[in-house]
């Protein structure tokens, strides 16, 4: 049937990142085909991650399209589920986006695997069995579904529909996404990054939105003026006088190798002596590569790479993740994950969180029910792998180090949008933060500004 020209409806479900950081999805039905915008997992607060569990409350099978803003896990890592509850289509995202999110894929599934069968054997487990959140067959199906655009270049979808990815800091391959749909542009702004960045060039920032998608992570702060290398330098010279280990919770994805770069201006600079550097994410080092192959995304240049990586020295077993703990030497450990919500992260905490010799560093945003948020929080114990473990370590935060931009970042990315959209949504945030940068939005611009809830549906006209 020929679809009538004079009205035609477009239909959001919000499905995750709603009134909360993490599980960023969402779906819009359009005359011409249904596309979703991230498929991400929740991470943190158990009554959110139970989502993570149950059926998309929508009809999977008719999903066309998944586009990706960029890589990480609370953007990608519902996609094998996805594919189980009945998608076909194509998955389009940036060469960068789409090799990291292969490795994390691959990565979470090996990780879902073993703590299924360490859950079983254990025991300590409420389900009986335990079962992997998805298997490695399960994302290796997944990857069969990629398809790399170049960023900046218009894709056609339908003969209504297009698309383009265009740069946005944040991580390497990361971009915000330009969505026509007939003669209306919806705007998803993905992760924004920082205007100053030790390895990206700043966010590019769109021009027209008729409907915006923002996300709100710091929406509510401005980062603060921290000398990063002054702080981690004092860091160091405390762990060598005190005999004890400094452990750097990492992401894999661009924040290790920031803190690689760092780590070794430091050492460059005659800053810190010579101390052993313990690099262990198998992750973050198959991502590394990726920052070696796609060399227009970022500022390092490869011979800097390569030279970092002989400075460290990479852990790339279990068992020799033991060995760097039973290292009486003072040292430096950075491991994933940097929510502390899993990862090779745990096994060096759950043997030294104990120590008062144990330094802590949180490089990134804590989001709620994490370990991360509980050690941020002061909390006494924390619970590893079954067993509650007593927090002696002196634990830190450097807040300027995250990836994401703060308030005036997010602020500075709106202000070439020439025209008044007509609705902003904002996503991606807890409460307090979408509040805040609502309120500053209106006063600033007077644009129209929504905060949708978990769920919700909106309809408009194009």
């Amino acid at each position: 049937m020929p679809i009538d020209t004079k009205m035609k409806k477009v239909t959001i479900h919000f499905l995750g990142a709603s009134g909360t950081v993490t599980g960023s999805k969402y779906l819009l039905e359009t005359p011409e085909g249904n596309l979703m915008v991230d498929c991400g997992v929740f991470q943190g607060l158990k009554a959110l991650r139970l989502h993570n569990w149950e059926a998309l409350p929508v009809d999977v099978s008719k999903i066309d399209w998944v586009l990706l803003t960029h890589g990480h896990l609370d953007h990608t890592g519902y996609l094998p589920r996805l594919l189980q509850q009945g998608f076909t289509g194509e998955i389009w995202g940036t060469a960068p986006t789409l090799q990291i999110a292969e490795i994390i894929l691959r990565d979470s599934a090996k990780i879902h695997e073993e703590e299924a069968e360490k859950a079983n054997q254990e025991g300590y487990s409420t389900h009986k069995p335990a079962l992997p959140f998805f298997s490695m067959e399960q994302a290796e199906a997944t990857l069969l579904h990629f398809n790399s655009c170049e960023k900046d270049s218009w894709l056609g979808l339908t003969p209504n529909i297009r698309c383009r990815f265009r740069y946005n800091g944040h991580i390497l391959g990361a971009t915000f996404i330009e969505l026509e749909i007939f003669e209306k542009t919806f705007v998803f702004s993905g992760d924004v990054g920082r205007q100053e960045d030790l390895l990206l060039y700043p966010p590019e920032r769109p021009r027209w939105a008729d409907y915006l998608f923002l996300e709100s992570t710091y929406g509510n702060k401005l980062h603060p003026k921290e000398d990063a290398a002054s702080f981690f330098a004092e860091r160091i010279h405390e762990v060598i006088h005190q005999r004890g280990t400094l452990i750097i919770p990492s992401f894999a994805v661009e924040r290790l190798q920031m803190l690689m770069f760092l780590l070794y201006q430091l050492y460059q600079e005659n800053a810190i002596p010579n101390i052993p550097i313990f690099v262990d994410s198998p992750m973050g080092n198959d991502v590394t590569q990726v920052f070696e192959q796609c060399p227009e995304w970022h500022r390092l240049e490869g011979h800097h790479i390569r030279a970092i990586q002989k400075h460290m020295q990479i852990v790339s077993s279990y068992k020799e993740t033991w060995e760097t703990i039973d290292d009486p030497r003072p040292k430096v450990v950075i491991a994933g994950s940097g929510m502390v919500s899993g990862g090779r992260v745990l096994t060096y905490l759950k043997q030294l969180i104990g120590k008062p010799t144990t330094q802590i560093v949180l490089v990134g945003f804590q989001a709620e029910g994490t370990r991360g948020r509980q050690l941020l929080e002061g909390t006494h114990e924390v619970k590893f792998f079954g067993k509650y473990c007593t927090v002696k370590a002196q634990v830190h935060h450097l807040e300027s180090l995250s990836a994401h931009g703060d308030q005036g970042d997010l602020l500075h990315w709106l202000y070439d949008i020439k025209n008044i959209p007509e609705h902003v949504f904002l996503v991606h945030g807890e409460p307090t933060a979408l509040d805040a940068l609502r309120s500053k939005i209106e006063q600033t611009h007077g644009w129209n500004v929504h905060i949708p809830t978990l769920f919700e549906t909106f309809d408009v006209l194009v």
